[in-house]
């Protein structure tokens, strides 16, 4: 993905600004463009040519880069009819693309591909996100795990890159590209994106044709490529089939802003001062409405937000940040949201927790509000009442029981079990939280 800046009427809203902060960018071994300082702010296109260079509806530089051929006439026909019976289903999918068709539009020109591509997402997920197939595909581009995890495709319980629209886009292309690389025709790579390189390449073996339309794929495959053929029809001539197209303006529409510490999502669309659920819809791929910035510190803003988020971030969001803990396997979550001041709610919203009795069941990296655990414990500390004992931690070692931890510690055994979840069996490596009124 390059990150070249180009004028347009959406960047001149941020002039001398990320004139200064739009980074320097280094050439990354896979020859894509890299940002070189801690904070980034990036666009999602590369140099624009021929079109796109000039302002216009971000449709006919579609129409321009349309390439292929009709595979099968009548199962087009068929398509077309379907769509045209049902123009709100094409217009409620193509509303939804508006966010995201400009950067796919611009990496499939980039790479050379015929522009059907970039309507592939409407076959594949009607553009949204949040789609999931029975086989368990997601994303826009409905890449199944395996797949995905092959194109680099990070998929865990805070993250996962198939719904992430420029990674998953990234991924796509290349799959495509490669599958094109396999069989050299669009048509069999686009088979193969839907049923699997292996499937096309077993109907080729089995019969002497060599063409897409006369091979003998699944019925799904069959009609693959003459549905993505009937909405590229469609949209080359809408009214010719009562199809209203609303304007996409041909200029960038979201950038990458790079961030150093988590975030709640709903923070960062108060600091971007945009609703919640247009951010969570240029950042699906956030599972837990946290951008973790272990699994990827990157979030996508609309263009005209990016200065807004920055002079909100540094006036007043920096106190409003996340931070990560390093937790131990069999720490009680209630002790954990004490020491930070949180509510074991509030933890378990943020993060995918475990829990055996109110323990987590592995070590895991928790996010909480900023600021170090030390922290967070002189502060308890400052708010203890006259008499309380200070909070500590205790490392159970073999031996160890209630009654004599409290006889260490100066406190009652009820307090023990009070401050550490009703605790009753002490096991070697527990850690037990000893602080509150000495009575």
């Amino acid at each position: 993905m390059s990150n070249v800046w180009t004028l347009s009427p959406v960047r001149r809203v941020l002039p001398a600004l990320l004139a200064c902060l739009i980074v320097p960018l280094a050439h990354a071994s896979d020859g894509r463009l890299q940002p070189t300082l801690k904070v980034s702010y990036a666009l999602s296109q590369p140099e624009m040519t021929g079109a796109a260079a000039e302002e216009g509806d971000l449709w006919d530089r579609i129409r321009n880069g349309f390439a292929l051929q009709e595979p099968n006439p009548a199962l087009v026909r068929t398509h077309e009819q379907w769509y045209a019976r049902r123009p709100a289903h094409l217009e409620r999918a193509i509303e939804r693309s508006r966010p995201y068709l400009f950067h796919i539009v611009e990496e499939v020109e980039r790479r050379g591909m015929p522009m059907e591509i970039a309507l592939l997402p409407l076959i594949e997920s009607a553009f949204d996100p949040q789609a999931v197939s029975p086989q368990k595909a997601a994303g826009i581009w409905q890449f199944i795990p395996s797949t995905g995890r092959v194109y680099g495709l990070k998929q865990n319980e805070w993250f996962d890159g198939r719904r992430d629209i420029v990674q998953a886009t990234r991924a796509a292309l290349d799959y495509l590209q490669y599958l094109h690389g396999m069989f050299n025709d669009w048509e069999l790579a686009l088979a193969a994106y839907n049923c699997g390189e292996g499937c096309v390449q077993r109907a080729l073996r089995a019969g002497r044709q060599r063409g897409y339309a006369d091979l003998r794929l699944p019925t799904e495959t069959r009609h693959y490529v003459p549905k993505l053929i009937a909405v590229r029809n469609i949209v080359r001539e809408p009214e010719r089939f009562g199809v209203r197209l609303s304007e996409i303006a041909d200029e960038v529409y979201f950038m990458q802003v790079r961030v150093h510490h988590p975030i709640e999502a709903r923070q960062a669309a108060r600091l971007a001062e945009m609703e919640l659920d247009d951010f969570l819809m240029l950042n699906p791929a956030f599972q837990r409405r946290v951008i973790h910035t272990d699994t990827r510190g990157v979030l996508l803003l609309p263009a005209d937000r990016v200065e807004t988020f920055h002079h909100n971030m540094h006036s007043r969001g920096e106190r409003k940040l996340l931070d990560t803990y390093s937790a131990r396997q069999g720490e009680s979550l209630q002790a954990i949201a004490q020491r930070f001041g949180v509510t074991v709610a509030w933890l378990r919203e943020h993060n995918p927790v475990t829990l055996h009795q109110g323990r987590l069941t592995k070590a895991q990296t928790l996010v909480v509000p900023r600021g170090t655990a030390a922290d967070a414990t002189q502060r308890k500390v400052a708010e203890q009442p006259a008499g309380a004992t200070p909070p500590r931690t205790h490392v159970v070692q073999r031996g160890d029981t209630l009654a004599a931890l409290a006889r260490r510690y100066n406190v009652r055994v009820a307090d023990l079990m009070r401050w550490n979840d009703n605790i009753e069996v002490l096991m070697p490596g527990q850690r037990i939280h000893i602080g509150g009124q000495s009575g």
